[in-house]
């Protein structure tokens, strides 16, 4: 089963481009963030016409999540626990069946957190606690589960071209990253690292001073894989080659291949 993670940065902007990429990735399922659109906006033609089935969770004009999944999607759950006033739409989840099994997929978009301090840095840290307490309950369940997105995190110095240009940035602020190890801690597999290695792999390249002509990237969309899931990984790729596209988003896929 082929699972991408994919910030399309508008689904009403980039509807195209997602065809398109969808058309030459042949994925089973796959996240989506950023959709920026409400529910009863959301494009589903393209997409259905593509044999996908589709959950959403949106938002006007922010935020947004959503499934697209060519096996049936069952028990789908909206909104990441713990904070019943949090009206942001970043957490969509649901378990697909595969041929030898099923996995609970768990597409996110983290709150970025600029400008940092700030009431917006402590959502995200808020949300990230709940990320964690959400975490643990799928580890318990001791299932294959996996829970992938635009985390909205660069976990080290090597996942940046220039770390020192982040050194104040929400993304990269010590205490993000000591969130996000208290999270992959608690026993997940950072899937992309479980297959590279070291520096040079980015999953996002900003609009902005050539970012993407000189390879000024960072790697924050991520899956964190349970040791069930773990088990049943055998790639997981980064498809760089679509930010060089016309009007592209500024992230670009991540997808991993279980054998389930």
């Amino acid at each position: 089963m082929k699972i991408a993670s994919f910030n399309i940065n508008g689904i009403k902007a980039r509807h195209q481009a997602l065809c398109d990429w969808l058309d030459e990735a042949d994925a089973d399922v796959v996240l989506l963030q950023e959709i920026k659109s409400q529910d009863a906006g959301f494009p589903a033609e393209p997409f259905e016409d593509r044999g996908y089935n589709i959950e959403t969770h949106g938002q006007k004009g922010f935020n947004g999540v959503a499934i697209l999944s060519r096996r049936p999607l069952e028990d789908i759950s909206r909104g990441l626990p713990g904070d019943d006033s949090d009206t942001q739409a970043r957490w969509i989840e649901a378990t697909v069946t595969g041929d030898s099994g099923a996995v609970r997929v768990c597409g996110l978009y983290l709150p970025n957190g600029n400008p940092a301090p700030g009431p917006k840095y402590d959502y995200k840290l808020d949300w990230m606690e709940r990320l964690r307490a959400r975490a643990r309950e799928l580890l318990n369940a001791e299932e294959p589960a996996l829970m992938a997105g635009d985390y909205n995190v660069i976990p080290a110095p090597e996942d940046a071209r220039n770390p020192e240009a982040w050194a104040d940035d929400a993304l990269a602020l010590p205490e993000t990253r000591a969130a996000w190890r208290r999270i992959v801690n608690l026993g997940f597999t950072d899937a992309f690292r479980a297959r590279h290695p070291g520096s040079g792999h980015y999953t996002f390249w900003d609009y902005q001073a050539g970012a993407w002509q000189r390879d000024n990237g960072i790697r924050i969309d991520h899956f964190l894989l349970t040791p069930q899931a773990a088990d049943l990984l055998t790639d997981c790729q980064i498809d760089k080659h679509v930010r060089g596209r016309d009007k592209p988003s500024d992230h670009v896929p991540v997808w991993i291949t279980l054998d389930i």
